[in-house]
Formats: C-alpha cells, sequence, structure tokens
C-alpha cells in the first residue's frame, strides 16, 4: 500500500498510538482478514490482541479505566482498523458504543462493576436498539420489560445486532411504559441470562465476520439493578449514544475508502498495458484523483464533528454530516477502485471486491443515509 495517511495529532501518544494501531492492523490483522471473511469466522483473537494493546478503551476517562483519548485520536485508529479489516472496526465501534452508554448514564457503582472488564477487553458488547419493525423509528420498539419484585420480565425481538451471540454483555433497549418516547428503558444483559437467545447468523452482502444476529427474550429476567438510568429515559440515553456511534461509523467508511484507494493506487503503478503502467495514463490519473479527494473530504468531516465532541460543544448535525459523507464516500471509492483492477478487481482474490461489498452497508446502519439527511435539513431549518 501507498504511504500512510499524512495526519496532524493533537500529542506525541497519539501518534504513538496509530504507529502501533498500524503495526497491528499490517502485521496482524492483514495476513488473517481473507480468509476469516471467506469463512465468516467471528474475529475472537483481533478483539482480544485490540484489548491487550488498549485499543478498546481510547475515549474514556482513565479514572475508569480508559485511555483518556481525545474522540478524533480514537476515531482515527478506527479508520486505520477499517482500511486494513473492516468488520473488526466495525465491532470495535460497535462495542465503544455500548461502553459510552454505560459510562454517561450509569450510576458510580454501576461503572466500577461493569467498565474495567469492558474497557480491559475482556467483554464484548453488543447494542440490542433495532427491531424488524422499528430501525430508524426508535418508538416504534416493542420489546417489553414488566417489573415484576426485583427484576425486569423482558420478552422480545431484536434484529440486526452486531457480534450478536458472540458478545459477552448486551445493551438493551426494550418498552417499559406505552408512552412512545417516555417509555423506553436501558439495560445491560450479560451473554448467559436465562431466557435470552440468538438466531442464526444473517447471511449478509458483505462484513462477513461481524457476526449479525437476531437476539431473542423470551421471559428473561433482568435484575432491576441492571437497569441504566432511570426508567423512561431509554430515548434520550439511545439518541444521544447514536450520535458517537455515527463518527465511528464515519471512520469505518472512510477506512474502507482509503484502503480501497491504497490498493487501486499501487495496482496502477504496477499494471501495464500498452508498454507503461496504467498509471501513466491521464485519464486513471484523474479518477485515482478523484478517489483520493473523496478520502480526504471523508476524514475531514469525522475529524471536524469529533472536535466539536471533544470541545463540549454540539455536534449531532456534523455527526450525521460525517456519517452520510464518509459511507457514501466509501461506496464510491470502492466502485471505482474495482474499475481500475479490470477484471482483477471483480474477483475475490483482489481486496477492493472486499471493500465494495462491505461499503454498502454502512450507508444503511446507524441510520440510514436518508436518515442523515433529514436530521441535517431538519437542524438547519431549526
Amino acid at each position: 500500500m501507498p504511504t500512510t495517511v499524512d495526519r496532524l495529532l493533537p500529542t506525541e501518544e497519539a501518534e504513538a498510538l496509530l504507529e502501533l494501531t498500524r503495526e497491528l492492523a499490517t502485521k496482524e490483522l492483514a495476513p488473517r482478514v481473507h480468509d476469516a471473511e471467506e469463512k465468516g469466522e467471528f474475529p475472537a483473537a483481533a478483539y482480544a490482541l485490540l484489548g491487550k494493546s488498549g485499543l478498546m478503551s481510547l475515549p474514556f476517562a482513565e479514572e475508569v479505566g480508559g485511555g483518556g483519548q481525545p474522540y478524533e485520536v480514537y476515531l482515527q485508529v478506527v479508520e486505520e482498523i477499517a482500511a486494513v479489516w473492516p468488520s473488526v472496526a466495525v465491532g470495535l465501534s460497535v462495542h465503544s458504543l455500548t461502553a459510552s452508554v454505560v459510562a454517561a448514564n450509569a450510576t458510580e457503582e454501576q461503572c466500577a462493576t461493569w467498565l474495567p472488564r469492558m474497557l480491559g477487553g475482556e467483554w464484548l458488547g453488543a447494542y440490542c436498539l433495532s427491531e424488524p419493525q422499528a430501525g430508524s423509528d426508535v418508538s416504534a420498539i416493542k420489546t417489553r420489560a414488566t417489573l415484576d419484585g426485583d427484576a425486569y420480565v423482558v420478552s422480545g425481538t431484536k434484529q440486526w445486532i452486531s457480534n450478536g451471540s458472540c458478545a459477552d454483555y448486551y445493551i438493551l433497549f426494550a418498552r417499559t411504559d406505552e408512552h412512545p418516547t417516555k417509555g423506553l428503558s436501558a439495560f445491560i444483559v450479560p451473554a448467559d441470562t436465562p431466557g435470552m437467545s440468538f438466531g442464526a447468523p444473517e447471511k449478509k452482502m458483505g462484513l462477513a465476520c461481524d457476526v449479525t444476529t437476531q437476539v431473542l427474550f423470551d421471559g428473561a429476567r433482568i435484575p432491576a439493578d441492571q437497569r441504566i438510568g432511570p426508567e423512561g429515559h431509554g430515548m434520550k440515553v439511545a439518541l444521544s449514544a447514536l450520535d458517537s456511534g455515527r463518527l465511528g461509523i464515519a471512520a469505518v467508511g472512510t477506512g474502507i475508502a482509503q484502503g480501497a484507494m491504497a490498493h487501486a493506487v499501487d495496482y496502477a503503478r504496477e499494471r501495464r498495458q500498452f508498454g507503461k503502467t496504467i498509471g501513466e495514463f491521464q485519464g486513471l490519473q484523474f479518477l485515482l484523483a478523484e478517489l483520493g479527494a473523496e478520502t480526504e473530504r471523508a476524514r475531514a468531516t469525522y475529524l471536524h464533528a469529533a472536535r466539536l465532541k471533544d470541545a463540549g460543544r454540539p455536534f449531532s448535525r456534523q455527526a450525521s454530516i460525517a456519517k452520510l459523507t464518509a459511507t457514501d464516500a466509501a461506496m464510491r471509492v470502492s466502485t471505482d477502485a474495482v474499475q481500475v483492477l479490470g477484471g482483477n478487481g471483480y474477483t475475490r482474490d483482489y481486496p477492493v471486491e472486499r471493500f465494495f461489498r462491505d461499503a454498502k452497508v454502512t450507508q444503511i446502519f446507524e441510520g440510514t443515509n436518508q436518515i442523515q439527511r433529514m436530521v441535517i435539513g431538519r437542524d438547519l431549518l431549526r
């Protein structure tokens, strides 16, 4: 691949973290990705490596066991991983989303009990929000949690859950009241909870190692002290966390674009036609220039939103802009990277074909890009 991204990082520590990430991605993840994706294996060893290296805890405060890094640094780590193995980057982003719910909303006692395992790499999380009839429309959630003594009895079905059946804990959003927006509550549910089971992994176009399943609750009893925040505050918890989650997916999209572009540039340097490398043809140079511009634009949008978040300023609109821009870029860049490689790009022998398949879902999850346009438009008109 061509030279690494020219990053402007805030500290020497951040530079060392990015260098560590690049080294792990190149030496440890890259040799595994092709075979694992072909087999659809859950990358447990990859998450264990990231946890051991301290990369699962970066954006959290040091006093709760985190890395104490700005969000802009964490997102660039996600991007570097996505440029090699998007499935693992998505899993890392989802895990951070679950831990952020706890860090921002749980009691001190709950944080002391749960966060060390989440941030130390012992536990991997999953985010149980979507349902078969409730994707972007969170108010349509039907999974019910009924208080019975000192526990909630939960029944319902969650859909499209990344790390499903492979996570150690699940952040669950369930209805504790019929009010559409004030009737949801959040819970942490360990994977061994009786009454919880899992559907078969979805057979997806891409992200084969991001195991995605239904999570089924049939009279599962969840102790009341595993509720996160007050009863009825689940909608607020979910939506506030999604802004950060959208930035995670923006970083994944940028990484996919970066990885696809890198392979296209390498190929253009080496492939010869009509007596010279194809990169010497102006038409192809212009195409590669577009790939570079798309990738740089994507990176700029998520970094701007992350820096607003780090400064404690509102960033919801900018998070939607970043998610929209970066994931659309991932789709366009990976599509044109396949074109640069021609017939070879259409085969699974070259990574651009996988990046192309992986890119599509980034335009769909964490709020479709049509939903992002609604969020942006409404905020501009407010």
